[in-house]
């Protein structure tokens, strides 16, 4: 990429550094000093990365760019451009700390707070007490200006993560409730055992940092954990992982930009796991966690996956068709027409969602676009392994399945079952097209008893919402005026003790 393709602050950029004779490391180093954080190895490889990525232009750097401007010696909007200078509390705070070259931690004991605090503050993850704000405007002598800022709050307790809640507070459990609050999760995600709660906060405060590369091979182990194991089993540590990369976040010299990619990743798999329990309020909250982080990270085509995401995992009883097009279309826009696993999934799922309304023509065009997006090599996206090749066939055996048309659809479904590794979850759901697809054809009785076997025969580990959903598929195809035939009201009653709603607890 020339220079007259690429931003006009990352030039700017690449151009102070490069009049100052430092190296990309030096920098690193510089930025490192500025905010007080330690100077070891992993940190300044880590922000020396992000360092070549601000250059090429592939990142913003939206929490670094007041300490750039500061160890450049410049204005914000000099170095940046006037359009890029944020108002805000945590942006206003960082500025005028780089202005006056004081280090984060100092400046947390000078004003009585936690570094972990000053930090979530900075980044504009949490508001600050009214306290603290004021104190912060008469140490850097803001004249009012971060007060002015500052959100309308009594003046309480500060959010932190390790000093706030303190430790003789007398009931550790709540102690333990209120330390996941101020990551943003709540207690109940691990249900109500003390010993969850503990294994939650001991992994949280003392797992140290990972490398970025730890974070993505921990991402692709989850997605197989997801594919080969009970969902029940897989969304514990799941959650763990996100409480630790949270965690990390809020370190300074912490590599922000990739590991808001990482908590996207984690995100979108979280909801996948919800979404197979049947928690559908839990997976369309974690899918808009897995939107913003990806947002924040820059990356366009994590974007774009996280939404596509969304809408795949929505035709499983999560959204109307209807809705789950509207969301495609907004996603498209940003998509482009470029093959990657975000566009392939995102063409996939609106002719998913075409079938389900019965536009089967429509669904069939979408259908000859996906073969045209689906990207070649995996490899450059955050979980490599996210889109496979199954998907293609399991989409035909959908569509097909859903239109009634036998042939095309029996041969998708035996390219998905040839595949040297399949999600479970295919297993079964081809299996079902293939019910559907009788029933769409007339054969009501052999396709509804061919449905309840399958779902009868699954392990408890493998009973998916999922499943039960393309089961609740075949059942809905059978004309209303059959349903009370014996087939159709066993296939409701194997659906109804098989799904994996039934197991939890009444309210």
């Amino acid at each position: 990429m020339g220079d007259t393709a690429l931003p006009a602050w990352a030039v700017r950029l690449r151009t102070e550094r490069a009049t100052r004779h430092w190296g990309r490391r030096k920098l690193a180093r510089e930025l490192l000093s500025a905010v007080g954080a330690p100077l070891d190895e992993r940190r300044i490889r880590s922000l020396t990365r992000q360092a070549a990525d601000w250059e090429r232009g592939k990142h913003y750097p939206r929490d670094w760019a007041p300490w750039l401007a500061g160890v450049f010696e410049l204005a914000e909007a000099e170095l940046f451009g006037p359009e890029r200078a944020r108002v805000t509390f945590g942006a206003n705070l960082c500025r005028l700390m780089a202005a006056r070259d004081v280090r984060l931690r100092d400046l947390a004991a000078t004003v009585g707070c936690g570094v972990d605090e000053l930090v979530l503050v900075s980044q504009d993850r949490v508001p600050p007490a009214a306290g603290l704000a004021v104190r912060l405007d008469a140490e850097l002598d803001a004249g009012g200006t971060l007060t002015a800022l500052a959100p309308a709050l009594p003046d309480s307790p500060p959010v932190t993560v390790e000093t706030t809640v303190p430790h003789d507070a007398g009931d550790e459990m709540e102690r333990r409730r209120l330390l996941l609050a101020a990551l943003g999760l709540g207690a109940g995600a691990f249900g109500s055992s003390a010993e969850s709660l503990r294994r939650a906060m001991d992994v949280a405060l003392t797992t140290p940092p990972r490398a970025i590369e730890d974070w993505q091979l921990a991402c692709t182990d989850h997605l197989y954990a997801i594919r080969t194991r009970p969902p029940a089993a897989v969304r514990d540590d799941l959650l763990l992982d996100l409480i630790s990369v949270r965690q990390q976040l809020t370190e300074p010299g912490a590599d922000v930009t990739e590991l808001q990619r990482v908590q996207a990743a984690l995100a979108m798999l979280h909801a996948n796991v919800l979404t197979r329990l049947g928690e559908h309020g839990g997976a369309l909250r974690w899918w808009r966690t897995a939107k913003e982080a990806a947002d924040a990270s820059g990356d366009q085509r994590l974007r774009v996956l996280a939404r596509a995401s969304e809408v795949g995992f929505g035709l499983y009883g999560q959204r109307t068709p209807d809705t789950l097009l509207r969301l495609a279309d907004q996603a498209q826009a940003l998509a482009g027409n470029r093959p990657s696993a975000g566009l392939a999934t995102l063409t996939s799922s609106r002719a998913k969602a075409l079938s389900l309304l019965g536009r089967h023509d429509e669904a069939k065009k979408s259908l000859a676009v996906l073969r045209h997006v689906v990207p070649e090599d995996g490899t450059t996206e955050l979980i490599p392994s996210y889109w496979c090749a199954d998907q293609v066939y399991f989409t035909e055996s959908w569509v097909h399945s859903h239109a009634g048309e036998e042939s095309p659809a029996d041969q998708a479904r035996d390219r998905v079952l040839s595949q040297d590794f399949v999600d479970y979850q295919y297993v079964a759901n081809v299996q079902l097209h293939e019910a559907l697809c009788t029933v769409v054809n007339g054969g009501v009785r052999r396709g509804a008893e061919r449905a309840a076997a399958i779902l009868d025969g699954l392990p408890p580990g493998q009973r998916s919402q999922m499943i039960t959903e393309s089961g609740r598929t075949v059942l809905g195809a059978v004309p209303v005026e059959q349903r009370g035939t014996a087939a159709a009201l066993e296939l409701a009653a194997v659906l109804s003790r098989t799904s994996p709603r039934s197991a939890l607890p009444s309210a």
